[in-house]
């Protein structure tokens, strides 16, 4: 099976990022993306695939999987059935750590770390129980905290017993390698510039592609189309603004590129399900953001998340 590209976004002014995951179940989603995993899985067991690793994993399940290594979790059950499955997953570019562990000599232990996950990397249930321990400076709410929590655990993570996962060598297929290149240019600069007017014919011209290829490439790896991406990335802007600031929702709408009022509340709605004053009233009223908590923590990147077909283990 083919695995898809994901696409990984990291918060404005953040090293890496961390993601709060609470769901019913864990689906089959074999993906890959350039970005170091570590994944901690709590509340949750089944299978894990990593590489041409096929287990089977049971909370508290610690992972470190590297750059570009296809992998997914499906459970099968939760210990306690009251709450849901539940995962807490830091990504963070190699390439990053790499340079910190040259510039800082008091992190050259992570060279080391990276250099052993090259298999994949699972920990025993005394490190997760660690990792476990930190909970509360990973979800916190300073980006400066989270840091600082991430890279003490790199280190002691450089430091405790591992088992590789999978074979020296499994790559993602040859064949993808062009897509996920086209794919990141073109949200590149969709991210970048999406207050602005954007054309089809000049996203077809960063990513060096043709409209129908554009489109085919939109809908393979994110489930959607070029609009209903950049209309919910305009919006999710929308909502950090509704959310910090006082302005207009006028005011709001022209700065995320959608100066139109009424198309604004329209697409708002399409994708929030309320309107852009709702949506204010119940973050005032409540102290938090309707389904979830902020950017940095609890947000997904967006190119996995969409309903998918079943997979069983065969």
């Amino acid at each position: 099976m083919k695995p898809q590209f994901e696409r990984v976004t990291f918060p404005k002014g953040c090293s890496l990022r961390v993601y709060h995951r609470r769901v019913p179940e864990i689906p089959f989603e074999w993906h890959h993306h350039p970005e170091y995993e570590l994944t901690l899985t709590l509340n949750s067991r089944g299978w894990r695939f990593i590489g041409d690793h096929i287990g089977q994993y049971q909370a508290p399940d610690l992972v470190l999987v590297p750059s570009d290594m296809p992998h997914t979790w499906a459970s099968t059950a939760t210990p306690d059935a009251k709450e849901p499955h539940t995962a807490i997953v830091i990504w963070f570019s190699g390439a990053w750590a790499l340079r910190l562990a040259e510039i800082c000599p008091e992190y050259g232990k992570i060279r080391r770390l990276l250099r052993s996950a090259t298999t994949g990397l699972a920990f025993s249930t005394e490190t997760a129980a660690l990792m476990s321990g930190r909970l509360a400076g990973l979800l916190g709410e300073s980006a400066t905290n989270r840091l600082h929590t991430a890279l003490d655990l790199l280190l002691e993570l450089a430091e405790a017993e591992t088992t590789p996962l999978s074979k020296a060598g499994v790559t993602v297929p040859a064949t993808s390698d062009a897509e996920p290149a086209q794919l990141t240019r073109v949200l590149n600069h969709l991210h970048k510039r999406f207050q602005e007017i954007i054309r089809i014919d000049a996203l077809c011209r960063v990513g060096n592609i043709s409209p129908r290829s554009l489109h085919r490439l939109f809908v393979k790896h994110t489930g959607e189309s070029v609009s209903d991406y950049l209309s919910k990335l305009r919006v999710g802007r929308a909502c950090m603004r509704l959310a910090e600031t006082d302005l207009p929702v006028s005011m709001i709408a022209g700065e995320v590129g959608l100066s139109n009022l009424a198309n604004f509340n329209r697409q708002f709605r399409r994708v929030r399900q309320m309107t852009p004053t709702a949506y204010r009233e119940y973050f005032q009223k409540h102290g938090e953001l309707p389904g979830g908590a902020g950017e940095g923590v609890q947000v997904r990147p967006r190119s996995l998340d969409r309903p998918r077909r079943r997979v069983s283990r065969r």
